[in-house]
């Protein structure tokens, strides 16, 4: 059983090779997207569990596809955490204004990139409840 699904939407091939491989090797399903508009559309398919996000992407900007996900009521409660390599004063706070829930600078650290990701996952409503699935017990 997969530990959950997570979008990764990164332009670079080497970052997308490296989060994917420390990801699946503690058990999580990974979907990976190039851009913003291909980000947007796997998330509306898969309904991952969590979103890592680059700034920046080509055709539309992390921090756009951040606003996308968050005005659209079936992904607004997936956890967005931002992989990137801004580090100005400022850019964090940037970064959260624009959706994200967290904050995960590059280059990552693999020894502590999936602890991130488990912190992060916390923060997620159940699959079901964002499907609006009614699950056992009668919760939503």
């Amino acid at each position: 059983m997969a530990a959950g699904t997570i979008l990764v939407i990164e332009d670079q091939i080497q970052n997308q090779y490296l989060m994917k491989y420390l990801l699946e090797a503690h058990g999580f399903r990974v979907v990976l997207s190039n851009d913003g508009p291909e980000g947007i559309h796997a998330a509306s398919i898969h309904i991952p569990d969590l979103i890592l996000l680059d700034i920046q992407l080509p055709v539309m900007s992390g921090h756009d596809v951040a606003k996308a996900l968050q005005s659209d009521s079936l992904l607004a409660s997936i956890p967005i955490v931002a992989v990137t390599s801004y580090a100005m004063p400022g850019d964090r706070e940037q970064v959260l204004a624009s959706g994200c829930t967290g904050y995960i600078e590059k280059p990552i650290n693999p020894a502590t990139f999936v602890d991130s990701i488990r912190d992060y996952l916390k923060l997620r409503k159940p699959t079901d409840e964002r499907r609006g699935i009614e699950t056992p017990g009668g919760c939503r």
